[in-house]
């Protein structure tokens, strides 16, 4: 499916099933969704991909299923990125800045690929495009999250006068708006936790165009992105923002099962 970055509230993508080999053209975005469950012996086949620093962090986690999701995650990107590179998913190197965001390491990347990454709940979604930023993000729309306290502690003063001047029934879902809005656009620029979020303003009202309105450290920041809101499936929100404009956005799903048959 294809659509252009336009000022619609959001979009449905159909989510088809994707090519055997994508190509990616210089005005396009490409969007992919993956379900991170799967059996163990999906997991521990993926997980002979992964690098020793990776096997390192999903051994950190805590929970089993956490784990298992972080393994088909870092996998399959692994496995998509090699896709469009023309390499194995081990041969696959990163390089990481100082704010901790991957980037393809130079070697093997002359097309200039960036990527980014999101996973909550059940799914992952994964961002692609060239020689420009881009930065998706993904939340599963859970009861407990979305309070006053965390408005207060990462909204801008105006997201927060407009998050309380909307009727309380509609405030849930622009909270999950504004999260994944600032989310996906401090993602893109790499600064991490080293720009707070409150120095930026996004809409969030639902029916309301996703748009980045304003950053504080400069006046001309914000006409230079596409911000975007789409459906990724029942109960997430997600979106995604990337340099530039007038890009077309495709969408595909992806199947864990394709990447251990490769």
């Amino acid at each position: 499916m294809e659509n252009q970055f336009t000022k619609t509230a959001s979009f449905c993508p159909t989510w088809s099933s994707p090519p055997k080999r994508p190509m990616l053209q210089a005005d396009e975005v490409h969007i992919w969704r993956l379900s991170l469950e799967c059996p163990g012996s999906t997991v521990e086949k993926l997980s002979e991909a992964l690098s020793s620093d990776e096997v390192n962090r999903a051994n950190r986690f805590r929970f089993e299923a956490d784990r298992n999701r972080f393994i088909v995650a870092r996998a399959c990107l692994r496995s998509l990125l090699g896709s469009y590179l023309g390499v194995e998913a081990a041969e696959v190197r990163f390089n990481y800045s100082e704010y901790g965001k991957p980037s393809l390491d130079e070697a093997i990347n002359a097309q200039e690929l960036s990527f980014n990454l999101a996973h909550s709940g059940s799914l992952a979604l994964y961002a692609l495009t060239l020689k420009r930023q881009i930065g998706v993000d993904l939340e599963h729309v859970r009861a407990g999250f979305a309070t006053d306290e965390i408005a207060r502690r990462y909204f801008s003063a105006s997201e927060i006068d407009r998050l309380s001047q909307l009727p309380p029934a509609l405030r849930h879902q622009a909270f999950f708006n504004c999260w994944t809005r600032k989310e996906a656009f401090i993602k893109a620029i790499g600064l991490g936790l080293s720009l707070s979020l409150d120095q930026f303003d996004v809409t969030l009202a639902p029916n309301e165009p996703a748009t980045l309105l304003q950053t504080r450290w400069n006046d001309e920041e914000a006409s230079r992105w596409s911000l975007t809101a789409f459906d990724a499936g029942r109960d997430y929100v997600a979106a995604v923002a990337v340099q530039g404009h007038n890009l077309e956005l495709r969408t595909w799903h992806l199947e864990t099962n394709a990447f251990c048959s490769r």
